[in-house]
């Protein structure tokens, strides 16, 4: 999404009541089971685990550079450099843990 290999849009209904959790949200511990975007699921099972990794660290790199203009969050809509360096990485962190990492 951040990065625009994946577009997802933004629902009506998902505008109003997101901006007011983003705050939380940054300030929270991250939900477990938090619903996602139907465009953001994985749905392959089985894979190359090293590509996969390979290719989640040059995603984390691709933050350090990041310019977030005109980025819009399909729930939580404008977003700072900050505040996406920040979902970033407790997103990150979520799935490190999920898989005890």
């Amino acid at each position: 999404m951040v990065q625009g290999k994946v577009y997802v849009k933004r629902d009506f209904l998902n505008k109003f009541p997101g901006e007011l959790f983003l705050d939380d949200v940054l300030n929270k511990p991250m939900m477990k089971n938090a619903n996602a975007s139907p465009e953001l699921i994985v749905k392959e099972e089985t894979g190359d685990v090293q590509a996969q990794k390979k290719s989640w660290i040059e995603g984390i790199k691709i933050y350090s550079t990041f310019e977030c203009n005109g980025f819009i969050h399909p729930f939580f809509g404008k977003m700072t450099k900050e505040q996406i360096g920040c979902l970033a990485y407790k997103h990150t962190d979520h799935h490190l843990k999920q898989f005890n990492v």
